[in-house]
């Protein structure tokens, strides 16, 4: 312990006022908070893409509608799951008030395909659900660090005026505080932006491979088990 209170940096945080205190907490929790998020995220964006290729897998194999049944009880809960059983609600709702297991008409495809659009979205919404908070990290963070500068800077002209002097003992304490909290502001801001434009990119594939199980549900529905 002796070790840590002997770094320069330490004893600096804990010889700085309140407000640069609570500036430099603040960044902390941000950055906890974003690290935490974004390994979350790096996991179950892993656990979401094997399970949506083993769906998709599964999908293809899918050669009547009792099949495609069988593939959303057995993806029951996973994300593809959702998004096969909420549009196979519907396409039963088709098959009952049909006469013959014909193809699905252009009108009923421009359901099912809006349907299954609308699964997209809702999956979409809630797997972007936490960029914004990246991206607001982003930018407050280097404001606060900002802030934080302004604060040392007003502190050591504060000092200049109580001790009538610019000798570097007066105006280096507050010229410290200032780089810190600037210093620290950077480094929580700058992961923040990689973490969002890198979410922000697997969001993108994760879309590309869901319209690719939502098309091969409707061309499974359509020339598959509708004959």
């Amino acid at each position: 312990m002796v070790g840590v209170y002997s770094n320069p940096v330490i004893q600096l945080i804990t010889q700085s006022d309140a407000m640069t205190k609570i500036i430099l907490l603040i960044l902390l929790a941000l950055s906890v908070i974003s690290w935490a998020l974004f390994i979350y995220k790096l996991i179950l964006g892993a656990s979401r893409r094997r399970q949506l290729m083993q769906a998709l897998s599964d999908v293809k194999r899918a050669s009547t509608f009792d099949d495609l049944r069988a593939v959303a009880s057995e993806h029951a809960h996973t994300m593809p799951g959702f998004v096969i059983t909420k549009n196979l609600t519907i396409l039963k709702t088709l098959l009952e008030t049909r006469q013959s297991f014909t193809p699905l008409s252009d009108r009923e495809l421009e359901i099912v395909e809006g349907d299954l659009e609308q699964s997209v979205a809702d999956v979409l919404h809630t797997e972007e659900s936490y960029l914004p908070f990246f991206a607001a990290t982003a930018a407050v963070s280097p404001l606060l660090g900002l802030f934080g500068t302004v604060w040392g800077l007003i502190h050591s002209f504060v000092r200049i005026s109580e001790k009538q002097t610019a000798d570097i003992p007066t105006i280096a304490p507050g010229i410290a505080e200032a780089l810190i909290t600037t210093l620290a502001g950077l480094m929580v801001a700058i992961p923040a932006l990689m973490m969002f434009h890198y979410l922000s990119t697997r969001a993108r594939m994760l879309e590309y491979y869901l319209y690719n199980l939502t098309d091969r549900l409707v061309f499974s529905v359509n020339t598959l088990f509708l004959k």
